[in-house]
């Protein structure tokens, strides 16, 4: 009997991404392939792209690079974001044999024939506006967390983005499907799920193929919080046009929903987030950090948000830094605009030198450490309950509070996804949090 062919797997990008290539590598499995590492040599490699940043485009050619020197006769698959928007030119990479768009990639073992190389990349890819129905995933890997999508594409016309162009419109999966998957995922003994999606606060949109919302993200919250057998529910990043008081509430009194928000802001200037075409004013991020604050004291607010977008001058961007500076949130993820083929910001006047957005992204990446360390601090002497990780690094296991701070203990494989109630220390020199239990200190 001949061995099962080997396929590997590369994710670049967000968690949607990644719930999508385990929804893919799972239908791998299924016609009998067997899944090895990237780094292992494979008979096919698949890479999940990303068009977010700049860095994900160039990273796409090294890591083909990386593919054909493990195996230099292996057929080489690109899917995703930036395979929808730039199939051709990914196609071009020397080396890629085959290329699929939106609704193609979860399709791609139809597209293996002989699995031989060929002389140049093969596309298929749909016109987006073709990508309306929806294909529900979710990740099992990591055995403490699984990553659950709910949600794909997006209505809104962001000026900087190109999400829309490709993952195609909002469109939401059913109630029913996500609390079987919900289910699926906690029989397996993992304690935490992360909901994702593109919008995920747009959920129940297109759930039935049209615009109606048949549910709201408030009832799809309600519903996975009595599912049984999880510990943990996360929302991953929500909109806060869409992340409704109700929600907040709701969240504040859940059996399993953690006090943990990522809200993308953007900017802090009014001005930027007219010409961003974003649906909010600052006034309304403040609200909803406000909102958070009164029910849940201690939960961890983390922030998106974007430096050199056209237009954002000194004054704009000291506006930003200060809104941030003085709201009271506990961590920023800073991205740096990047240009994008066929988005109207591309085209905008006032464009901001590429050395002066270095310079503000690093004043909000050490405005984000600051923050960070103060929101630890307030968490010192307070008892949480961490599910800890899986991995050994440096002889050190780490782990994650409900409220999303990060802790160490020297490496204990028995403590491997498992739940414990400490009382949270001091901060180590690595800015993780030491902690003690009732049962012993960890030091």
């Amino acid at each position: 009997m001949d061995a099962p062919k080997k396929v590997a797997f590369y994710t670049l990008g967000c968690k949607l991404n990644f719930s999508e290539t385990s929804t893919i590598a799972r239908s791998f499995e299924g016609e009998g392939f067997e899944r090895v590492d990237f780094s292992e040599n494979a008979d096919i490699y698949v890479i999940n792209t990303c068009s977010v940043t700049e860095n994900a485009d160039k990273r796409f050619k090294t890591i083909v690079k990386q593919a054909q020197k493990a195996n230099p006769k292996a057929f080489v698959a690109a899917v995703g974001c930036y395979a929808q928007l730039k199939p051709q030119e990914l196609a071009d990479v020397d080396g890629v044999d085959l290329v699929l768009g939106a609704t193609e990639k979860f399709k791609i073992t139809d597209y293996l024939n002989d699995l031989s190389k060929n002389d140049f990349g093969e596309v298929h890819s749909c016109e987006i506006e073709d990508a309306d129905f929806y294909v529900g995933s979710y990740s099992i890997g990591d055995r403490t967390r699984a990553f659950l999508k709910v949600q794909d594409g997006c209505d809104y016309k962001c000026t900087y983005c190109t999400i829309p162009l490709a993952r195609g419109i909002s469109r939401s999966d059913t109630l029913e499907n996500v609390l079987k998957n919900a289910f699926e995922i906690s029989q397996q003994g993992i304690k935490e799920i992360v909901l994702t999606g593109v919008n995920i606060g747009d959920y129940g949109k297109g759930e039935f193929g049209n615009k109606k919302h048949e549910h709201t993200f408030l009832e799809l919250v309600r519903a996975l919080d009595e599912v049984e057998g999880i510990e943990r529910l996360r929302i991953s990043s929500i909109e806060p046009n869409l992340l409704k008081n109700e929600t907040i509430e709701f969240v504040s009194k859940s059996r399993t929903f953690v006090p943990h928000f990522h809200i993308p802001l953007q900017s802090g200037s009014n001005d930027i987030l007219k010409l961003m075409r974003r649906r909010y004013m600052r006034e309304l991020y403040t609200e909803r950090v406000e909102k958070i604050r009164e029910v849940m004291p201690h939960a961890c607010i983390g922030v998106d948000v974007i430096v050199g977008f056209p237009g954002e001058t000194d004054v704009r961007f000291l506006e930003t830094y200060h809104f941030l500076n003085e709201l009271d949130i506990s961590y920023l993820h800073v991205f740096t605009y990047s240009e994008r083929d066929n988005t109207p910001a591309a085209e905008m006047e006032n464009v901001v030198p590429m050395k002066v957005r270095n310079k503000r992204s690093k004043m909000l990446r050490g405005l984000s450490s600051k923050k960070r360390r103060a929101f630890y601090e307030s968490q010192l002497g307070t008892t949480r309950t961490v599910l800890f990780e899986g991995e050994n690094k440096e002889g050190y296991i780490h782990g994650f509070t409900e409220n999303y701070v990060k802790v160490k203990t020297p490496w204990n494989p028995e403590l491997v996804n498992t739940l414990h109630e400490i009382t949270l220390t001091e901060i180590d020199t690595d800015g993780l949090v030491r902690f003690k239990t009732a049962e012993k200190v960890f030091a």
